[in-house]
């Protein structure tokens, strides 16, 4: 569009490389500025005429995409392995980059990737701040049974976490160091406390009005819990941006790796380019699905037949990816006859 500007930004914790080009390709301004809401407001206001822009996705782009949209006519944000395979150079540095990245949206070429909403980010941001926080009970509980077995005292595995035997056995334990039980309590009240902040967060996404219908769907499949459901909602946004259910098995990472050259194929392991917290959540689930699941059951112990266990549980986990963007797609409970279909 002849009048509008095209924008590349290289964006860092501190600073922000751009560079402002014409649609010839013409350089119209280059530099960088304080990566700080007054900076940018300042440097908005300074533009010459309307203007879209691209930025690569890193863990900084959230809140720069957020306050330069409402001024932009189109932002975008390019996928970061996609753009390395395209702008591989010699030459490398920020100046170049936000050059770069300019010359790929003026001529249409930038590898583009999905941007959740403003909303729906603050959301996946509190799932994430949870799981990291189980991530950190489990270490502690870990711990509590390290100190334990280094003391040689005998107790069990079953019952240690649960607050009445926990106390008892401190009481009874015999020939424990007092630094050792300094320790247990210490590590027990902050187990007890992540339990309660995770309980919190999980409460207040299961709240929250944006999402709570489309998780309540997603839960009416058996083998489909809440933090699976919650997961799915929130690392895929909008199902409809996989034309396949072999898209979104890509993109949660349940498929392997491919090599052909000259004819000749090979397969390697799953693939480590993949939403990690889906692929994670899923395998997790597809381990315990088939108790609770007759058609995934029967998927089980027809793959495990043939002798592979792992392959088994991916085979799980990827039925359960077709049943979600089903009932995403139809917009209705689960039906397990009308799936299948």
């Amino acid at each position: 569009m002849e009048g509008l500007y095209y924008i590349g930004l290289d964006i860092h914790k501190k600073t922000i490389s751009y560079c402002v080009k014409k649609v010839d390709g013409t350089v119209v301004q280059q530099g960088k500025i304080a990566a700080e809401r007054k900076a940018l407001h300042e440097w908005i206001a300074g533009l010459r005429g309307p203007w879209c822009g691209a930025m690569e996705a890193t863990i900084f782009t959230g809140w720069v995409y957020d306050f330069l949209k409402p001024h932009a006519v189109d932002l975008k944000v390019a996928h970061p392995e996609m753009l390395k395979a395209i702008t591989a150079a010699k030459k490398k540095n920020d100046r170049a980059d936000a050059e770069k990245i300019a010359d790929l949206l003026r001529v249409n070429l930038l590898p583009e990737c999905y941007m959740l909403s403003e909303a729906l980010r603050e959301l996946r941001r509190i799932l994430r701040y949870r799981n990291m926080v189980v991530r950190t009970a489990v270490r502690m509980k870990n711990k509590i049974s390290g100190l334990l077995m280094e003391t040689g005292a005998i107790y069990s595995k079953k019952r240690l976490h649960g607050r009445k035997y926990f106390d008892d056995l401190l009481e009874r334990v015999e020939d424990v160091p007092e630094s050792v039980k300094g320790m247990l309590k210490l590590s027990r009240s902050s187990l007890e406390m992540f339990e309660t902040v995770q309980k919190k967060l999980i409460k207040t996404l299961r709240e929250d009005k944006l999402i709570r219908e489309r998780v309540q769907r997603l839960m009416s499949i058996k083998g489909v819990g809440e933090v699976m459901a919650l997961t799915w909602v929130l690392e895929i946004g909008d199902p409809s941006r996989f034309h396949s259910a072999r898209q979104a098995i890509s993109y949660c990472g349940l498929c392997s790796a491919q090599r052909e050259s000259a004819g000749k194929e090979q397969r390697g392991p799953i693939s480590k380019k993949r939403n990690k917290h889906l692929q994670t959540i899923l395998i997790e689930s597809a381990k315990l699905a088939p108790r609770w699941n007759p058609q995934l059951a029967a998927l089980h112990e027809k793959e495990l037949s043939r002798g592979n266990r792992n392959r088994a549980t991916l085979s799980v986990a990827r039925k359960l990816v077709e049943y979600m963007l089903a009932v995403e797609r139809q917009g209705k409970d689960f039906e397990p006859q009308q799936m299948a279909a």
